[in-house]
């Protein structure tokens, strides 16, 4: 059998359909794809059957909006959020999954 690619593929940058080093990996109940993208500092989101193009969750920097080396990503159902690993910053945040989610807590 052959593999698919999900993401990526395109070779290491910052566009939305490449990654550099990614690190962690999450798939949810939906088939949405998480992956921490540690060099890029973000996470990036695939929608199920959207292979082509990714969407930046929370990108890069020290802010409460902004990340230094995620390393993985994991989902908080009960707050529909992510928990972030935050290596860069030595701290760990959650995300709100809601639309209009501009910065993440420090937990």
């Amino acid at each position: 059998q052959n593999g698919v690619t999900i993401a990526g593929g395109n070779g290491w940058g910052d566009a939305t359909n490449q990654l550099y080093y990614p690190y962690g990996l999450l798939v949810d109940d939906d088939q949405t794809v998480f992956i921490a993208d540690m060099w890029n500092h973000r996470i990036m989101q695939w929608k199920n059957g959207d292979t082509t193009n990714g969407q930046v969750v929370a990108g890069s920097g020290n802010g409460l909006h902004q990340l230094d080396q995620p390393t993985d990503v994991v989902i908080d159902k009960e707050t529909d959020s992510l928990i972030i690993c935050d290596y860069g910053n030595d701290r760990v945040v959650r995300w709100s999954r809601h639309s209009g989610t501009t910065q993440g807590e420090i937990l």
